[in-house]
């Protein structure tokens, strides 16, 4: 369970790396991004409804990404995840939407994480 946690989380860390929401002193780690999204882990995979639990994960996680070595290490531990599990990039692509989190960049593998 916590190995497609973490593919979930690479997903939607991508998406929370990219983002600029400044409020958090302290860094984030990598155990931080999966717990916040393995609620998550059965829509990444399979898709239906998402769980209130994963969005109020992904905008936990959001709030908490304030800088920029905060959002690189979310989406790097993403990425890992991502491609050590089978998550659905359409899935990832449309999680923060669902959630009604506005992150101005595409979810995406191919994210660059040093951007």
């Amino acid at each position: 369970m916590a190995l497609k946690a973490m593919i979930l989380i690479i997903s939607i860390m991508v998406v929370v790396m990219c983002m600029a929401a400044p409020s958090n002193a302290q860094g984030i780690s990598c155990q931080t991004v999966v717990d916040s999204l393995a609620p998550c882990e059965t829509y990444l995979q399979q898709g239906g409804d998402v769980p209130t639990a994963c969005c109020d994960g992904i905008s936990s996680l959001y709030s908490a990404a304030s800088t920029a070595a905060d959002r690189k290490t979310v989406c790097q531990c993403l990425k890992t995840i991502a491609k050590a599990y089978d998550v659905n990039p359409q899935y990832a692509e449309s999680l923060p939407a669902s959630c009604n989190v506005d992150i101005p960049y595409p979810i995406s593998y191919n994210t660059d994480c040093d951007t």
